[in-house]
């Protein structure tokens, strides 16, 4: 049960339509912002806080608070709740917030609901828990939570255990009508050309592989030109930069920032499992915004790798 003090509803938010939510994140450059911790690593609402504020005029089109990247998996209900109010509260007006919501279907629903109340504009669906699953299974767990909220937009994030085909996703089209995106981060392409092919445009479709710049042309050129951007958190003007680029086919800046940051990035990332978060606050840290360490079970870079990225950092200049 969600602790009795977050009970109260809050009537005074502005509403976004799902329809709304799908113009929104259909263009531009979307983040998800690292989940700031103490050294204990109990949360932290005033750095939190304060980063969102920092990231906010950079131009990313929203913001998906306790997303992967900001370790939905490892927090707690009432850090979820502290997490997602912070983060509607700073951005209000500002960038809409979308949340995260996963685990067992019943599990993602209080989660959803809690967003909703809390005022966050949409939910990112992300993979139920460990067991496999049929494609009916899948989807009857996406139709359930999509049905659970009232007045909000679902983006469904298409990961790990939770893959959905083309045939599904249309099912799920016809009986969810607030389903508006789909998430990509399995990166199969046959499967994405014939689900962009077969849904047009009844969903909004985004990249979303780790550090998906790098998959970013690819996948422009599928159909999909939003991708969220986890550099976002320490180098904003550099993942604009290399949006905008992105955007205009400007192919030797893409060349370039990818040739000297985002493939040697690649190459610490890669060093270990989980990294694909930890570095990302490994990047905060070195920039002067440390979200603190992350928690188990992932495991921060060691002081070679963290020396290593610090330079990665500095050839690309202030940000």
């Amino acid at each position: 049960m969600w602790p009795p003090t977050f009970l109260k509803l809050d009537t005074h938010r502005t509403m976004t339509t799902p329809q709304e939510l799908k113009a929104i994140v259909s263009e531009g450059l979307l983040s998800f912002p690292v989940t700031d911790f103490d050294a204990n690593g109990d949360f932290r609402a005033d750095t939190y806080a304060a980063r969102l504020e920092w990231l906010a005029p950079y131009g990313a089109t929203a913001l998906f608070a306790a997303g992967g990247t900001g370790e939905f998996f490892s927090l707690t209900k009432s850090d979820y709740s502290n997490v997602i109010r912070t983060a509607t509260e700073t951005c209000k007006g500002k960038v809409p917030i979308l949340a995260g919501a996963g685990g067992p279907t019943r599990v993602a629903i209080e989660y959803a609901q809690e967003a909703e109340r809390l005022g966050a504009k949409g939910v990112l669906l992300m993979p139920h828990y460990l067991t496999e699953a049929s494609q009916e299974g899948i989807a009857a767990h996406v139709e359930q939570v999509c049905k659970s909220v009232k007045n909000l937009g679902v983006i469904v994030y298409n990961r790990a255990n939770s893959k959905l085909n083309a045939d599904m996703l249309e099912r799920l089209a016809d009986t969810c009508p607030n389903l508006i995106g789909f998430k990509d981060g399995v990166g199969e392409i046959e499967a994405m050309v014939m689900i962009r092919r077969r849904l047009g445009e009844r969903f909004s479709y985004l990249g979303g592989l780790p550090t998906a710049e790098v998959y970013a042309a690819a996948y422009k050129a599928l159909g999909v030109p939003v991708y969220s951007s986890a550099v976002f958190n320490f180098i904003p003007r550099t993942a604009m930069q290399f949006y905008r680029a992105i955007a205009a086919d400007d192919h030797a800046t893409v060349g370039k920032l990818l040739d000297e940051f985002f493939l040697p990035y690649l190459a610490i990332r890669n060093r270990r499992a989980g990294y694909a978060v930890s570095i990302v606050k490994a990047g905060a840290k070195l920039v002067g915004r440390d979200a603190g360490p992350v928690r188990a079970p992932l495991t921060d870079l060691t002081a070679d790798e963290l020396a290593q990225l610090d330079v990665l950092i500095k050839k690309l200049g202030a940000q």
